[in-house]
Parts: structure tokens; sequence; C-alpha cells
């Protein structure tokens, strides 16, 4: 059976990242169908609208929208209701809810969630802190991690790092490479929480060959073989054990669900924390 496609429009008066999480777990639901998808973001003013209306005219699909402005969305609407385009105020059903359980209306502020207040510059601190820790750089600053991620080689350990302190939280990787030791302190962190990340032997070496392709570099190296590799991934585990760090098979997980995974643990790791004084 082959693929079947439809026009998605999502149209955002800041950047879009919200219809576009919405749309593609929406989307993932329905397999042979993939969109097509136009993405509008910053439309703040009619002309902007205007051009977005024409696109969809040209285009019909669905239409998912999040504008504060009011005449904004109703003009939207109703060239939708005109074009026979379904529209749907992908906040207004939240906005309602909210409204219905704290009792009071909403300000209209267009991307009021990225504005530049104290949350915005811990993650750009989080940020900044991860880019300098990656792959085992400055280990003395390990204790001020709230995050470190220990594994070998190509288990997503950088774009996980990444992704965490895109959601604040100061996040340090340490490559396990054979014959080569752990930063000495890593053992009596007492700060942040230590995480072990493992994948299959098959996943890890499928990756390495890419890299090395990638690359052009030999592939005829204990970095690709089958063994080697299951061996790496062996020792790491019993570190984890030995050193009881909590570990995360990431072979079939996504960046996304390995960081929901590690934030999980944290949060328990924090209490314990705090517990202890």
């Amino acid at each position: 059976m082959g693929r079947s496609y439809f026009h998605l429009h999502l149209v955002s008066d800041s950047t879009g990242e919200t219809l576009i999480a919405a749309s593609r777990a929406a989307s993932a639901q329905y397999q042979g169908v993939a969109s097509i998808e136009h993405v509008y973001p910053l439309v703040r003013t009619p002309a902007q609208l205007d051009r977005v209306i024409t696109e969809v005219e040209n285009a019909p699909g669905i239409v998912l929208f999040t504008l504060v402005d009011s005449d904004l969305s109703r003009r939207l609407e109703e060239s939708c209701e005109a074009s026979g385009s379904p529209c749907l105020s992908v906040l207004g059903p939240i906005l309602t809810l909210f409204k219905s359980y704290l009792g009071q209306n909403s300000t209209p502020r267009a991307g009021a969630q990225h504005m530049l207040n104290a949350d915005y510059f811990k993650r750009i601190d989080a940020l900044n802190f991860s880019m300098m820790s990656d792959d085992g750089q400055l280990p003395e600053n390990l204790e001020h991690a709230d995050i470190v991620l220990v594994g070998v080689s190509r288990t997503s350990k950088t774009p996980t790092s990444i992704y965490l302190a895109n959601r604040g939280y100061k996040t340090a990787n340490v490559p396990l490479v054979p014959h080569v030791p752990l930063p000495g302190g890593l053992a009596h962190l007492r700060h942040p929480l230590i995480v072990g990340l493992v994948a299959s032997a098959e996943r890890i070496v499928q990756i390495r060959q890419n890299r090395l392709l990638s690359l052009n570099a030999d592939s005829q190296t204990d970095y690709v073989d089958r063994i080697a590799v299951a061996e790496e991934i062996a020792a790491s585990r019993r570190l984890f054990a030995e050193r009881g760090w909590p570990t995360i098979d990431v072979s079939r997980r996504s960046i996304e669900e390995t960081a929901a995974a590690i934030l999980d643990l944290y949060r328990a790791h924090r209490l314990n924390f705090i517990a202890q004084g």
C-alpha cells in the first residue's frame, strides 16, 4: 500500500514549536499517512495572515494555529470555513480549561513563553555548561552539574545532554573508553545524579560504522568489532552496578524518551539529596 500525504498548515504568532510538537505527536498515530508541513511563525499582522490564507487556499488541508489576537484568529477561521479546510486553535481548549478553573481571563501575549526571564537565562547557562562539559571535558566541574551521563561511545550522551540543558539542567557527560581511566572524582560526586547509558551491541556497531563512513576512516578496528563492542558494554554494565548508578538502555529510545526517564530519576535524586541535608 502506498503512503498517502496531506497538507498540514501550522500558524503561530510565536516560533511554532508548540504546534510542531503537538501535530507530530498526532500524526505519528496514523501509519501510512504523512503530513506535508507548512509552518508560518511570527504571524502577528493582517498582512502576514493574508499570505497564510493564500497558501492555505492553494493547498487545502488541516490548519492548526496558536494566535492570541482574536481578530486574526477569527479571520483565519472564517477563511478556512470558506475554503473547506478544517481549522483548530490548539491553545483554545487549554485556555478555556484554565479560565474555568482559575476563574479569570487570560492576558493575550504573543510568544509569552519565550520571554527573557530567569528560566530563559537558566537554560542558556545550562547550555553553556553542557557544551563545555561535553565528552569528559573539564572534569573538575562535574560536582557543579545537575546530571552526569556515563557510557561507551555512541550511546547518545551528547544529544541527550544538550536536550536536558535546553530544559534547564546542567548536564555533563563522560565517555567510557577501553584502557582509559575515569576522572578520579567521579565516584565521589554528591550533588549530581549519575546515570549510565547502554545500548545493544548491534545498535552501537551500526552507529559507529556510519560514523566511520562519514569520516572516511578505516573500518577494520575494534571500534566496530561486534565482540569488542559487546565486551565494552558488558564492562560498562558491571561498572554501573558496582557504583550503584541507575542504568538506561537507549537502544530503542528517542532522545526525548531517554531524557524523560532521566528527569524522573533526577526528581527522586533531588528529594533524597534534600532529605539527607
